[in-house]
């Protein structure tokens, strides 16, 4: 006879968080763009500590500072985050066996 098991959950490594994965695109699209921390701080109005913090991800910077960094990366707020958003999406750990999944044994 067939009987109905709960199907195991597989373990999930932590998610990043936003303001990790925030700072690791900032700084990829600045140095891809082959600038110095300095410049871009200088364009976008904060001091290079600053930045250099928000691309550490040990800043949670204000949607304005956001939107000032991108601008200085001549990216616009929408795009920076719909950016993020996707690879925080292609990236995402899926665990098998969602919360009250069962599995058919025979």
């Amino acid at each position: 006879m067939a009987e109905l098991l709960p199907l195991p959950r597989t373990p999930r490594d932590p998610e990043p968080l936003w303001r990790e994965a925030l700072g690791d695109l900032l700084r990829r699209i600045r140095h891809a763009r082959g600038e110095r921390l300095a410049d871009t701080a200088a364009r976008a109005g904060v001091s290079p500590q600053y930045l250099s913090e928000v691309e550490r991800g040990l800043k949670e910077p204000s949607s304005e500072m956001i939107a000032a960094i991108a601008g200085a990366l001549d990216l616009t707020l929408v795009e920076l985050t719909a950016t993020i958003a996707g690879e925080l999406r292609a990236t995402a750990s899926v665990s098998v066996g969602a919360p009250g999944a069962f599995v058919l044994v025979a």
